[in-house]
């Protein structure tokens, strides 16, 4: 399974852009057959700070969600709507992409 998480910091005229865009590079992503789950967030501070997490099925998922049409357009479209260069998380992980926490349950 593989695990991203991106962040990135928007600039504030480009927002509204930056959310068209970003939904609709959502939609696109869930598509794909070997994503597992793919969202957006924003910091609950600062409103132009987004965070992306994305999981594909393994490394074959992951290798052909980068070399789709979709992604390659989405990489050359976002240095228009960024301030700095975004930092990501990539891990590589045996097993599922999702387990039951063990800590809280529902009543």
């Amino acid at each position: 399974m593989i695990l991203i998480v991106l962040k990135a910091q928007i600039r504030p005229e480009k927002r509204q852009e930056w959310l068209a865009g970003v939904k609709q590079y959502t939609a696109d992503v869930r598509s794909e057959p070997g994503n597992v789950s793919f969202d957006y967030y924003e910091n609950g501070t600062d409103p132009n700070e987004f965070v992306i997490v994305e999981t594909f099925r393994d490394g074959d998922a992951g290798s052909a969600h980068v070399a789709t049409e979709h992604a390659t357009n989405f990489f050359a479209w976002m240095p228009a709507m960024i301030t700095a260069k975004p930092k990501i998380n990539y891990q590589d992980i045996d097993g599922e992409a999702w387990s039951e926490m063990a800590e809280v349950s529902p009543e």
